[in-house]
């Protein structure tokens, strides 16, 4: 079995070191963060693995502090020795002289530290706060670390949307033959950070280039299924959420109540959908601030007379249903009008069948008793869709580092967000529509799943919303 590769995650105090495990793992409770200098005092390991198997080892380290003194002091230790030997020693044998003397325990105990990792890894990334100026401690921190004689990558962080010292740094790097450097922000880490990053590693380390490929390959193809997943948990809670249906009766107590369930259940289930985006990205509820979603007037009465659903019930020119139905409902039904008899009900049933009785009949008979059907508003589906698609998009974006809570802005008038709603026009394609007419659809089993059209509708409205994303967020670089 070949032995994992190891990398020293290495550099100045408080430039992101434990930031950028964070976000290569995955794991935003690995080690602590804070904005005091010295937060991380030892040496912490983090593994990934593929099948069971540990590729790649990172080792977070400890902030170097006193960079220019350390570098006088191996001076000095050397002058010693080549006093007494002609030869001129190498890196290495410095450092390991250092490693044993009593500074190395006492004054420089945390940069020791670091050197005993160096000198155990393959390689090491040197993180770099691009938005420090470059001085002087920086160039004798470098020195310092290429003695170690491991490969050193310098990766410039914070590199996203802010004002930064790059080309300095670059400059700087470049006069101590450091050229091959990778931008890699660990709060906003651009969609192909990490590709890039094992890509420019395994330059550096060509006897682990096939290592680093397939941690490439997994992490593409986890970014996938986690994509896949995460439209099918929206795709379902818009199905249900369309399902949804409460009869009550027409006194304005009973409608004031049953909106309030409707409201109440709808929440529920975005919760519900929203928590396990969040796990299924490795992310905390208390990452995340959400308004409520404002579920305004619900629908009712004329979710009946929907053209798709007359369609469904067979209430269209030249066919069997169609007659039965204008017998009992005549011509107002045909262009929309909403009166409706117990005659006209049962011209409709009889004119149907088993099978509109079947889907449609208590909804006729609702109307016959004088009930109202609530059902969620097609414009309050349109923004639960587009918070949920907003969402996803946001999780994709964001590195494990970041600290600043994400925003799930309440879409109230579906313009209260910089972008527009995800449904254009509020029409909602096929898969909602003909969900508004199962209401066996809400209860969320894998036996309704199996059995009915369920499943094919989760489907293809997951196609939909794929589609839909992509072209939305098409002007943005990429950033998974």
């Amino acid at each position: 079995m070949v032995d994992s590769l190891k990398i020293s995650v290495v550099g100045h105090t408080n430039t992101g070191k434990t930031s950028l495990l964070r976000t290569l793992t995955r794991d935003a409770r690995f080690g602590e963060v804070s904005g005091r200098p010295g937060t991380t005092r030892h040496v912490e390991v983090a593994r990934l693995n593929v099948q069971g198997q540990t590729l790649l080892e990172l080792y977070d380290t400890p902030g170097i502090e006193d960079a220019i003194d350390l570098l006088d002091l191996l001076d000095q230790q050397s002058a010693q020795v080549e006093q007494r030997v002609a030869a001129r020693e190498d890196g290495p044998t410095r450092i390991e002289r250092f490693l044993q003397s009593a500074p190395a325990a006492e004054r420089f105990e945390q940069e020791a530290k670091v050197l005993r990792q160096m000198l155990r890894s393959h390689a090491a990334l040197y993180v770099i706060d691009a938005r420090d100026p470059v001085l002087s401690k920086h160039r004798d921190e470098l020195e310092i670390l290429n003695m170690c004689g491991v490969p050193l990558l310098p990766l410039l962080n914070f590199v996203a949307g802010q004002k930064t010292n790059e080309t300095e740094w670059r400059e700087m790097l470049a006069g101590l033959g450091l050229h091959a450097i990778v931008r890699f922000d660990t709060v906003a880490p651009a969609r192909d950070g990490e590709k890039t990053l094992y890509t420019k590693l395994a330059s550096l380390l060509d006897a682990h280039g096939a290592t680093l490929q397939r941690l490439i390959r997994s992490h593409e193809s986890d970014a996938q299924r986690r994509h896949t997943a995460a439209l099918n948990l929206i795709a379902t809670l818009l199905v249900e959420t369309a399902a949804l249906k409460l009869r009550i009766s027409r006194d304005e107590q009973s409608l004031q109540h049953g909106m309030e369930r409707l409201n109440k259940t709808v929440r529920e289930h975005e919760q519900s959908c929203v928590a396990q985006l969040l796990s299924l990205h490795r992310f905390y509820p208390d990452d995340i601030d959400a308004d409520g979603l404002p579920l305004v007037d619900g629908r009712w009465e004329q979710d009946l007379f929907d053209p798709y659903t007359l369609q469904n019930m067979g209430i269209q020119l030249g066919s069997g249903a169609a007659a039965g139905a204008a017998a009992g409902l005549g011509i107002d039904l045909m262009v929309g009008g909403m009166t409706l008899g117990a005659a006209a009900a049962t011209g409709a049933l009889l004119g149907g069948g088993f099978q509109t009785l079947r889907h449609y009949g208590s909804d006729l008979m609702a109307r016959v008793t004088g009930e109202k059907t609530l059902r969620v508003d097609d414009s309050i589906l349109n923004a639960l869709a587009t918070r949920q698609v907003d969402l996803l998009a946001a999780l994709e974006r964001r590195g494990h580092a970041a600290q600043q809570k994400l925003a799930l802005a309440r879409l109230s008038d579906m313009g209260g967000d910089s972008r527009e709603p995800l449904f254009v026009r509020n029409e909602l394609p096929e898969s909602l529509r003909r969900a508004r007419s199962q209401s066996a659809w809400v209860r969320d089993s894998d036996a309704v799943m199996g059995s009915s059209g369920k499943h094919q509708a989760v489907q293809q409205l997951s196609k939909n919303l794929q589609e839909l994303m992509a072209s939305r967020y098409s002007d943005e670089p990429d950033q998974r």
